[in-house]
């Protein structure tokens, strides 16, 4: 078996990947996406299954689709990249399935996004780009001054995934979050992760711990890895005065901060999927 790792950045999560599969006997071709021509008639790169792991959403989303039009079995798949990647989509689904998610609007102009707030039951609410990851261009929204200088900065100088906005109902986290490991609907580990800010991110610095993996906790991954497709994913949480309400669903999961604290082989579990996959 010949996995081909799709990177573009080599992070420490590639790594512990690869050496994951080396301890599997499994050989690892490292494929960076920016050097690749994606032409039809003459993409010529042997491997038997591949694992998207980019750091840019977009040139990893399009390698997928490249990959899956010449019969290449890629993970995540395209489809469930694509109900991954945008926040909307992930929250449409998971609301149509019936999945507890905070309240959350899309919108385009400052009147509508005055009224959804409303709809919501007021500030404070958080304004999110659709198109994301690691916690940046998050804002707290308290009051009405405040939504009407983000929106208009966001219109002015953002890209066009900014000037849709994205609004999601104020969770308090009492000082830390979720995170969950998923793998084809099974919750394999989770961490808490702690932070003073309101963003908990490790990315902007929050700390790391386990998190017991309770039948409410695997129950409702389950659901969420269900509605977007499965897969291999990192489910993100709140624990709203002990009921639990999925955040956001990262289909290229970030593990590095994740397996000592959890004692879970991540990486591991990742490389057994590709192969279980492969066999399909």
């Amino acid at each position: 078996m010949i996995l081909a790792i799709l990177h573009s950045t080599i992070r420490k999560e590639e790594k512990l990947i690869a050496d994951a599969a080396g301890k599997k006997n499994i050989r690892v071709k490292l494929i960076d996406i920016r050097d690749l021509i994606f032409n039809l008639a003459t993409y010529a790169e042997e491997f038997d299954i591949a694992l998207e792991r980019s750091v840019s959403t977009v040139k990893g989303t399009y390698a997928v689709e490249f990959l899956e039009s010449l019969g290449k079995k890629v993970v995540n798949s395209l489809a469930v990249t694509r109900n991954c990647i945008d926040k909307f989509t992930t929250s449409l689904l998971l609301e149509r399935a019936g999945i507890p998610t905070p309240s959350f609007s899309l919108v385009f102009s400052l009147p509508q996004a005055a009224q959804a707030v409303e709809e919501m039951g007021g500030f404070p609410v958080v304004i999110k780009p659709p198109l994301g990851s690691w916690g940046r261009l998050l804002a707290k929204v308290n009051d009405m001054d405040a939504l009407e200088a983000v929106l208009e900065h966001k219109d002015v100088l953002g890209t066009p995934p900014q000037k849709a906005f994205y609004i999601q109902e104020f969770i308090p986290k009492q000082g830390r979050d979720i995170r969950a490991f998923v793998v084809d609907g099974r919750t394999i580990c989770a961490i808490y992760r702690e932070s003073s800010h309101w963003i908990s991110n490790t990315a902007r610095g929050a700390t790391t711990s386990n998190c017991p993996v309770t039948a409410e906790l695997h129950d409702i991954c389950g659901r969420a890895s269900d509605a977007v497709g499965g897969g291999l994913l990192a489910v993100d949480l709140f624990d709203n005065e002990g009921k639990l309400l999925i955040n956001e669903i990262n289909h290229t999961m970030e593990f590095k901060n994740s397996e000592e604290p959890t004692g879970v082989s991540i990486s591991g579990a990742i490389v057994d999927y590709c192969r279980r996959k492969l066999e399909e």
